[in-house]
């Protein structure tokens, strides 16, 4: 192995920013692109010492043979051959499932929106007695928004149900979740790095639209309607329970979405994100560029790995 660090990725453009201050700091580093990749269980040893994913689930929407699931299990080998894996196979798993991360969070003690899950989308119907709508109908592996669909009343979801419209997801797991009127218009998403507080953005929610990745990447999509956010510092208790949830994630870097529900005033939080390819224009909405806290990071972890060498 000839490079420090590794990043397996699937987006050719997304991480250009982080490439280039990659080569700014002198890092060595190999690129290492999810599409055409594969390996050998009995072999394949890891590219570097020091591997960072960022594997999108939105990875889906691009190509129908994905390679979500293909990374968790490189991820679990590269570790098994000896590399230190950030955001490694178990992150991947619990960001590859909506289901998962609620189930998480409700076990830290948080709030989420009320959900129902099923792996038929025929079961919906029965899911959702003792629910009150408008409901949302999500995919258990979403990304950029995709597979959320509002229902109004129990009328429109079950002639979905028999039309075949309902939202899909690659896995077929389907969550019925209580549709949360956002105080103020906006969602909060908290992004934590090595288990603490980054940064955070409020984000305009607006009706039906669910698509509300900051990131310059997704602000470039053509035909995409300008999203309003602004950084915030959240107050103190969200930023514990973010923390709290990256840790028991064990996410090095990656974001935690919370709603404030306008009828109690709670905060619910939603969503788990392993990606965050960070705010677009950081400069101009945060003062700084997390990608050199990021880099810090990887720098820490390339030291560790040496020192450990050393000493062996």
């Amino acid at each position: 192995m000839t490079a420090d660090l590794a990043i397996l990725y699937e987006h050719p453009q997304w991480f250009e920013p982080l490439f280039a201050a990659l080569e700014r700091r002198g890092i060595a580093f190999v690129k290492v692109p999810l599409g055409d990749h594969h390996f050998d269980p009995a072999g394949s040893p890891p590219p570097a010492p020091v591997i960072l994913s960022r594997v999108a689930m939105s990875g889906f929407l691009r190509e129908p043979e994905h390679g979500i699931f293909y990374a968790e299990a490189l991820l679990d080998h590269w570790r098994r051959q000896g590399a230190t894996v950030l955001n490694g196979p178990e992150v991947l798993a619990i960001d590859s499932s909506k289901a998962r991360q609620l189930s998480l969070i409700t076990g830290l003690g948080l709030a989420i929106p009320g959900t129902r899950a099923v792996h038929r989308g025929r079961d919906l119907l029965a899911a959702s007695q003792g629910m009150a709508f408008p409901l949302l109908v999500k995919a258990n592996i979403g990304g950029a928004g995709a597979g959320i669909v509002r229902y109004s009343d129990r009328a429109e979801l079950e002639i979905s149900i028999g039309s075949g419209t309902l939202p899909d997801s690659i896995d077929k797991v389907l969550l019925l979740q209580d549709y949360v009127p956002p105080r103020g218009g906006t969602i909060i998403r908290i992004e934590t790095l090595a288990g603490k507080f980054l940064y955070a953005l409020e984000v305009e929610s607006k009706g039906d639209a669910f698509d509300l990745c900051p990131a310059d990447a997704c602000l470039a999509q053509p035909g995409r309607a300008a999203i309003g956010m602004r950084a915030i510092t959240p107050p103190a208790e969200l930023i514990v329970a973010a923390e709290r949830i990256a840790t028991a994630v064990g996410m090095d870097v990656g974001g935690v979405e919370v709603v404030i529900d306008d009828r109690d005033g709670v905060a619910r939080f939603y969503d788990i994100n392993g990606l965050s390819n960070f705010v677009a224009k950081p400069l101009e909405v945060l003062g700084w560029d997390p990608h050199e806290r990021l880099i810090d990071m990887l720098a820490a972890a390339i030291a560790d790995r040496a020192d450990k060498r050393d000493v062996a």
